[in-house]
């Protein structure tokens, strides 16, 4: 579970690199956000996003919230508004890379 710095309570532990990247960001710094997606056993390819830095927070999904409470599954996200404006969020995962540009 993180609860380390100014970051908000998940429930799978973030790595401590990315955690710390996380915690040096200021509102409004330019970043770029790169994730490895994987589709089926075999498919990955790299995406890439760029925007205005604006907070870091939890998020509880899906049906999970409903039920039992040790079922919860709460997982970190960067807000952040892209250069058409659009306010956007990406979820924190292991395959995460932070870059402030």
């Amino acid at each position: 579970m993180t609860t380390a710095g100014r970051f908000p309570f998940t429930t799978r532990p973030i790595p401590p690199e990315v955690l710390a990247k996380l915690d040096q960001l200021k509102p409004g710094q330019r970043v770029r956000i790169t994730q490895t997606v994987k589709v089926g056993s075999t498919k990955t390819w790299q995406l890439v996003v760029e925007g205005a830095f604006r907070h870091v927070d939890s998020l509880a999904t899906g049906l999970a919230t409903d039920r039992l409470r040790q079922d919860d599954i709460v997982i970190p996200v960067i807000h952040f508004t892209k250069d058409n404006k659009e306010m956007s969020t990406v979820a924190v995962d292991e395959h995460t890379k932070i870059e402030v540009i």
